[in-house]
């Protein structure tokens, strides 16, 4: 790219991103009720002293192998318990790991997505989801991408969705009343069968008094005026004179059983943050209850490697990623299977079916 070409990109760009009104929360749905941006709506995070206990969880998954009808998956999902910033270690199973094999199949004349699990400890077993769930028409609406039949690769992580769904279930049982339990991305739900999975760990947080969260890394939440919403809010909040930490509403969803907010955690951090809290939980806080939950958010965001984003958002992250080093060891352990007479024709012909722009890649440097 030239630097004209670069010129004139970006005053493209200034033209059409900035020189808009920040509008309001937009959402398609008609189940969520958006909330207008208002001066008058933001609310500063007050200090409360609080010994509560706040739980982050998070999974990751990559390909080991693949191929346009196949995909087998290395799955991790992580919890890390904290209280007044200090790790508690009272979790007896932090971190789980499986392996998930995801194969199309022919099923009354239509393509369908099949899922097999296989734990790395037989002990993890009833942590994971059932495969049963893990079965998909391929042109099911909730995995589709307009009108092309869902890739083979996007219905792969569904298995890690539901085993964080699953899993946080099991580590609110080692929480206790008042404590809060934070899940990474949004509590909506999109897939088929991801609703019975929200919904027991909705029951299990609710009956051991526990508080059921989310915390967004990233969001594609749009303004009406076609903004980020993330971004305009930022955005607005600085040109009102709102500082310090703070939060706003969002959205109400009876439907999904969510209450969303936009938080800032951090008054020296330039980010903020989508939050989204169980919607009876949240309705029946106090003002008082609601800046210690929040308070718990903004102490636990003071770490120097990312002011203003929960460290245990960051180590729940770290502990459950996948790295391209652990993925060529296990690469290498499965292709050993395979590398039989028999075995390695039949899978080769379906490899190359869909590997030669990683092959490109390789001869490419």
């Amino acid at each position: 790219m030239s630097i004209e070409a670069a010129k004139q990109i970006i005053e493209k760009l200034d033209s059409q991103v900035f020189e808009r009104s920040p509008g309001n929360p937009y959402f398609a749905d008609p189940d969520v009720k958006a909330f207008p941006l208002s001066k008058d709506t933001f609310r500063t995070i007050s200090s409360v002293p609080s010994d509560r206990q706040i739980a982050f969880v998070d999974g990751g998954n990559m390909e080991i192998i693949g191929a346009p009808n196949y995909s087998v998956q290395l799955n991790r999902v992580y919890a890390c318990v904290w209280k007044n910033n200090s790790r508690q270690n009272l979790l007896k199973i932090p971190r789980i790991e499986f392996y998930s094999a995801v194969f199309s199949t022919l099923n009354e004349g239509e393509i369908v997505y099949e899922t097999a699990i296989v734990p790395s400890e037989d002990r993890h077993t009833l942590l994971l989801p059932d495969p049963l769930d893990l079965s998909f028409n391929s042109f099911d609406r909730t995995i589709t991408n307009g009108t092309q039949r869902a890739d083979i690769q996007k219905v792969a992580s569904i298995a890690r969705n539901f085993a964080e769904w699953k899993f946080a279930s099991v580590v609110s049982e080692s929480l206790e009343d008042g404590d809060v339990l934070v899940m990474d991305g949004s509590l909506q739900t999109q897939f088929k069968n991801e609703w019975k999975y929200f919904r027991n760990l909705e029951n299990q947080t609710r009956n051991h008094g526990v508080i059921l969260s989310s915390l967004s890394k990233t969001s594609t939440l749009f303004t009406t005026t076609g903004l980020s919403l993330l971004g305009a809010m930022a955005q607005f909040a600085n040109e009102s004179g709102v500082s310090g930490e703070w939060c706003h509403p969002i959205f109400d969803s009876p439907k999904h059983h969510i209450f969303g907010l936009v938080v800032k955690l951090k008054s020296i951090s330039d980010w903020v943050f989508r939050l989204d809290i169980q919607r009876d939980q949240f309705l029946k806080m106090s003002e008082k209850e609601l800046d210690e939950i929040l308070g718990l958010f903004c102490m636990n965001a003071s770490d120097a490697t990312f002011p203003g984003y929960p460290y245990g958002s960051i180590d729940a992250d770290l502990f459950s990623r996948v790295s391209q080093d652990e993925l060529d060891y296990y690469r290498a352990l499965l292709l050993s299977q395979i590398s039989g007479p028999e075995r390695k024709e039949k899978f080769k012909y379906h490899i190359r079916a869909g590997d030669a722009h990683d092959y490109l890649n390789m001869i490419m440097g």
